[in-house]
């Protein structure tokens, strides 16, 4: 059974792209087979796994606009998982499905279509892009169940409702077995008492589960990218690859409940 997570915030800086690389290679590392999918035009989750997009030829864009076989375009990176690449050319794939009929199902078909070519993933990751558009719906739509990176600041709150108002309609039109699987605090600073109260409050506010334990703030982050791979690679022993590790291992876990 391959489970399909989507991973979004509409807004910007809150981890997302970092969340979907280490959480990726924190379940292949337990030994699961993890495709990743950059749905972002920007290709930041492209580029933090070592593929330069401009120099790829095919794309997500291709199977999601052109009917390009799925299989064809997937990657295989250093961090042990399968990356199915953004280019800038996706960034016209919001205006191309816009006048399409059953343009919010595309990515839903997409993951039929790999499971009917044989392509058995255990997990499949949705990186959206931070906005509403028809590509989030279009995950959202495609996912059993979504992930919301939180950075743990009062202002990053804003907008969580819009993004559950949209869950609750994708629920009620096109996949009415949509889960919130929970907030994963990132950016997380416990010395000060401001992120310690945000990360207190998240679960009444919003009457989400937290997905444990916070990501920690830490220089390594921005490290990694450079060099092409998760923090797991670059910084194997560091707090923010642990805590992504553990994140893994409770969704893994979670899986198994819903199973």
């Amino acid at each position: 059974m391959t489970t399909t997570l989507a991973i979004a915030n509409q807004k910007g800086g809150v981890a997302k792209t970092t969340s979907v690389a280490s959480i990726g290679a924190a379940l292949a590392e337990l030994g699961h087979s993890v495709l990743l999918v950059d749905l972002d035009p920007q290709a930041c989750l492209t580029f933090s796994l070592g593929i330069d997009p401009e120099d790829l030829e095919l794309s997500v864009h291709h199977v999601l606009t052109k009917g390009l076989d799925p299989t064809e375009v997937v990657l295989e990176t250093d961090d042990g998982v399968a990356l199915m690449p953004a280019t800038i050319e996706l960034a016209r794939a919001e205006a191309d499905l816009l006048t399409r009929t059953g343009r919010e199902h595309v990515l839903r078909s997409m993951v039929e279509d790999l499971a009917a070519r044989g392509s058995d993933y255990d997990w499949i990751l949705l990186d959206c892009p931070p906005s509403l558009g028809v590509l989030t719906v279009a995950a959202l739509t495609a996912a059993d169940g979504v992930l919301i990176p939180l950075q743990c600041e009062t202002l990053s709150h804003r907008g969580v409702g819009q993004l559950l108002d949209t869950v609750h309609d994708v629920k009620r039109f096109t996949n009415r077995d949509l889960v919130v699987w929970g907030v994963l605090p990132t950016l997380y600073d416990g010395r000060t008492t401001h992120a310690r109260t945000v990360l207190e409050t998240i679960s009444e506010t919003y009457d989400l589960e937290v997905v444990e334990p916070p990501i920690p703030k830490t220089i390594k982050f921005a490290e990694a990218p450079a060099a092409g791979r998760s923090i797991l690679a670059t910084s194997r022993s560091s707090k923010g690859a642990a805590a992504y590790r553990a994140v893994a291992a409770n969704l893994v876990a979670r899986a198994g409940r819903t199973s």
